[in-house]
């Protein structure tokens, strides 16, 4: 198992692409500690981790208040000691055309997905920098690289996230400390799900793999940037989108 004996931090993890990263570090031998703001929902997640034989904590958290997150790393240092590996993966839209965009809608997207991240690594990182070890994942998206009319909010805040990593990975190797992001493409999720048939034909026929990924396309990537295979990987950014963009 690739991440035996290791505590992992993954934010926004009760549902979706957060809960297959949480169950697949789980699966490869990792403690988990699953951040979500649906309390009941993360603690279904822990029950589904501890089944695995793995310890697991489910925290009611909001990654916008670095108050309330230190409040959490406090809690996981008392019964997990460390932290290994952080994965940012909390994360919303609120899509709009820029002009109709409330500043509401902004600040809402940025607070989580990009200030959110941020206060996340500013807590981890304090114990990370004394171990003298460890990973961090962001999640951002290729909304980020590419954008999308109607999400001017989450393709900067992922775009936000991106340089982040770059300069966060810069700060810390020294520590031994890999800092990295994966950009996702167009997965099947519930947000997916919801989108009009006609669109996601649409969507597909610009994937050259002609089909969109799933979470445990993104969950893999993320355990092979967690193990020590990816020990001399930093301040990347993985694409995991079918082929969609290629930069």
């Amino acid at each position: 198992m690739r991440l035996e004996n290791k505590v992992a931090f993954v934010t926004g993890a009760a549902q979706g692409i957060g809960r297959e990263i949480a169950l697949t570090f789980a699966a490869e031998g990792a403690d988990i500690i699953i951040g979500d703001i649906n309390l009941q929902k993360a603690i279904k997640t822990q029950a589904d981790i501890e089944a695995l034989g793995r310890k697991a904590l489910g925290l009611e958290l909001d990654v916008t208040h670095f108050a309330k997150v230190e409040e959490a790393v406090n809690k996981i240092l008392d019964k997990f000691k460390k932290v290994d590996i952080l994965v940012n993966n909390a994360g919303i839209t609120k899509d709009n055309l820029m002009l109709r965009m409330g500043e509401a809608e902004w600040d809402a997207v940025i607070n989580v997905n990009l200030k959110g991240t941020f206060n996340c690594i500013k807590a981890v990182s304090r114990l990370m920098l004394k171990q003298r070890s460890g990973k961090i994942i962001n999640i951002a998206s290729i909304i980020g690289i590419i954008g999308n009319p109607g999400q001017a909010n989450y393709s900067a805040s992922k775009a936000g996230i991106i340089a982040l990593t770059k300069t966060v990975a810069k700060e810390l190797a020294s520590r031994n400390i890999n800092v990295n992001a994966v950009a996702p493409g167009f997965i099947q999720t519930e947000m997916t799900a919801r989108l009009p048939e006609d669109l996601k034909q649409k969507m597909q026929a610009a994937i050259p793999l002609g089909r969109f990924g799933s979470p445990v396309d993104v969950a893999a990537t993320c355990v092979f940037l967690a193990s020590e295979e990816a020990s001399y990987i930093t301040g990347q950014t993985i694409i995991v989108d079918g082929g969609m963009v290629m930069v």
